[in-house]
């Protein structure tokens, strides 16, 4: 088998917000899972290095998850979450993982280069709904 010859790299952070009990991730670049992020309480943060297929410059990238919070009453509730886009040149940025309007939107972003990611609002179509 031959694998794919690599271009370069780009880094994820995806971390907790402070009303996450927990958090299961999967990040797709270019259809393809390249990472699934486990955070909880004790690993509220965790950044990955992504090696980029050579002779491409834009990818597509897809995060699917379940983030678990704590409301106010102390109750749990758990939201599935997706979101897709492309991301421009990403080869050397540092991206995060975002989460917005009550965990409605989920999307990568880069805080010193906006232009690197462009979201497509929405649910991501490569994210099936969870199954148990």
């Amino acid at each position: 088998m031959v694998s794919p010859a690599f271009a370069g790299t780009f880094d994820v952070t995806d971390g907790c917000a402070s009303d996450e009990i927990s958090e299961v991730s999967r990040l797709y670049v270019d259809e393809r899972l390249v990472t699934t992020f486990r955070l909880d309480p004790r690993h509220a943060e965790h950044t990955v290095s992504i090696e980029t297929a050579s002779g491409r410059i834009n990818h597509s990238y897809a995060l699917c998850g379940e983030i678990t919070i704590r409301l106010p009453s102390g109750k749990t509730e758990t939201h599935e979450v997706s979101g897709e886009g492309v991301l421009h040149a990403p080869d050397g940025h540092h991206l995060v993982a975002l989460g917005a309007n009550n965990f409605t939107e989920f999307y990568l972003d880069d805080p010193d280069d906006p232009d690197v990611v462009e979201h497509h609002p929405g649910r991501s179509s490569l994210c099936a709904a969870p199954t148990s």
